[in-house]
């Protein structure tokens, strides 16, 4: 265990190096910050940092820079995630509730991400198998054929068309929607196959072949892997790091462009909790020279997806954090009252 005063030397150089993108000294460290200590004692104090492989010396005649592990004691450690100011509350709370639907809800959340952060922004699709039915539409196009539009509890609609068996009637119709409403409205979807497994039988023999029409489609819908997409943004700001990555970028941007990465990745984080990935902790190879920093999303608390940022180890981790929090609170208040 480090003592405090430690602890308060590495803060101090993550910091610096954060802020100056130079290596920091020890003469700099005490004229900077107020250690209450000599500059021989902060001299000992990243000696020790140095042996226990916080912090490393890049060139010889170099300070020091945070590795890996240092920047992941120094994230453990935080006390806060730094707050956002009131005019950046108002400007996310304003720019989201202007959207008109789930995408526009995702694409907006990508990019005021993107721009609060200065990183690159991930946001995943709601999970539909983390959701509840809101409603089930059923809409006559020709006496024979159907349209199966399904509303869920994060916004989504998935609209189906089905073709009848024979021919089916308005009222029919009408029956059926007030039947599988009654049954599934407001359920989760992993117990809907349950509470329409019996449905069918309940009309007369005539429509029973439509209406086992429509509960299959309405399964197939909840069955597919609909979470299999996430939305992506600012990979331009990685530029501006260049110097951050020791090999260079392109392994990093091909990692971003594989979806299957980015969706491991946001898989490997805790359901709601806010989860920090520094360097060698991402497993992808081409991520290895970032921090990804990830938060579930959702609304009545449970997380229905993930968003965060991808940027260079040398990130501001409180700013970072502070902000992928606060745009998942927004977003999960928008589905809560779409």
């Amino acid at each position: 265990m480090l003592s405090e005063r430690r602890l308060e030397v590495l803060r101090a150089i993550v910091q610096d190096y954060v802020g100056t993108e130079e290596p920091v000294g020890s003469k700099a460290l005490t004229e900077r910050h107020n250690l209450g200590v000599s500059p021989a004692t902060v001299r000992n104090d990243m000696a020790a940092l140095e042996e226990e492989g916080f912090i490393a010396q890049p060139h010889t005649s170099a300070g020091r820079i945070p590795t890996d592990k240092g920047y992941r004691l120094f994230v453990d450690k935080l006390a806060s995630v730094k707050p956002l100011s009131t005019p950046e509350r108002r400007a996310i709370h304003s720019f989201l509730d202007s959207a008109v639907d789930l995408d526009d809800v995702v694409a907006r959340t990508v990019r005021l991400l993107a721009q609060l952060t200065r990183q690159v922004a991930i946001v995943q699709y709601p999970s539909l198998t983390r959701s509840t039915v809101r409603h089930v539409e059923l809409l006559s196009l020709s006496p024979a054929r159907l349209m199966l539009v399904l509303i869920t509890d994060t916004g989504r609609v998935e609209q189906r068309m089905i073709d009848c068996p024979a021919p089916f009637g308005e009222t029919s119709l009408a029956d059926l929607r007030a039947r599988l409403n009654s049954r599934v409205a407001g359920k989760r979807f992993a117990d809907v196959p349950r509470l329409v497994q019996d449905l069918a039988e309940s009309f007369e023999a005539e429509d029973r072949g439509t209406v086992s029409a429509v509960l299959a489609t309405l399964l197939e819908t909840l069955a597919e892997e609909h979470e299999e997409r996430l939305m992506i943004g600012g990979t331009a700001n990685l530029t501006r790091f260049g110097h951050d990555f020791p090999l260079v970028i392109r392994p990093v941007l091909e990692a971003l462009e594989e979806q299957v990465v980015l969706l491991k990745l946001l898989g490997e984080a805790n359901d709601s909790g806010m989860t920090v990935r520094i360097g060698h902790e991402n497993t992808h190879e081409g991520l290895t020279s970032t921090s990804v920093v990830t938060v579930g999303y959702g609304s009545g608390g449970e997380a229905v997806a993930k968003l965060g940022v991808v940027g260079p180890t040398r990130m501001d981790y409180p700013g970072t954090m502070g902000a992928v929090r606060a745009v998942a609170r927004y977003v999960g208040q928008i589905l809560a009252e779409s």
